[in-house]
C-alpha cells in the first residue's frame, strides 16, 4: 500500500462511465460531509477498453447533478499499480470480480482486497446492475 497514511478505495466497472464514477462521487461526497475526505484516496476504473478517456455517461451526470453529488472523471482502465496501492478494489458484479481477481493473481506484491461494492449493502444486494442501457 502506498505510504501516503490515508485510507484508499478504487471502484471498478466495465467501462468507468456509469456505476463506478457514480460510486466514486458518492463515496466522495459522503467523505466530505463527514470531514474525512482528506484522509482517503478516492478513485474509478474500468476492467476493459471501452470507454477510455470517455467523461461519465451523460445520464449518471444528470443524476448526481439533482442529488447535489459533484461528479469529474475520465474513465481510465484498472493498472497493475493500482492492486499494489489502493487498500480497496470494490467492483460492481461477478463479471468484474472475476477479472480483476485475475489481474491481481499476476501481480506480484498485490495487496488490494478485491470485493463486490454490494458485500457492503445491508440490504444484501451483491450485484449492481450495469444501467448503461436501461438510464433513462
Amino acid at each position: 500500500m502506498a505510504t501516503t497514511g490515508k485510507k484508499s478505495a478504487l471502484f471498478v466497472c466495465l467501462g468507468n462511465i456509469c456505476r463506478s464514477p457514480i460510486a466514486e462521487a458518492v463515496f466522495r461526497k459522503m467523505a466530505t460531509d463527514a470531514g474525512v475526505v482528506e484522509k482517503w484516496r478516492i478513485d474509478s476504473a474500468a476492467t476493459s477498453n471501452y470507454e477510455i478517456g470517455n467523461p461519465p455517461d451523460h445520464r449518471g451526470q444528470a443524476c448526481m447533478k439533482r442529488h447535489g453529488v459533484p461528479m469529474q472523471h475520465v474513465a481510465r482502465k484498472v493498472t497493475n499499480d493500482d492492486f499494489m496501492t489502493f487498500e480497496y478494489i470494490l467492483c460492481m458484479d461477478e463479471s468484474n470480480l472475476s477479472e480483476l481477481n485475475r489481474r491481481a493473481n499476476l501481480v506480484k506484491n498485490a495487496v488490494a482486497k478485491v470485493e463486490l461494492l454490494g458485500s457492503y449493502d445491508p440490504k444484501k444486494q451483491r450485484i449492481i446492475e450495469d444501467p448503461y442501457y436501461s438510464i433513462v
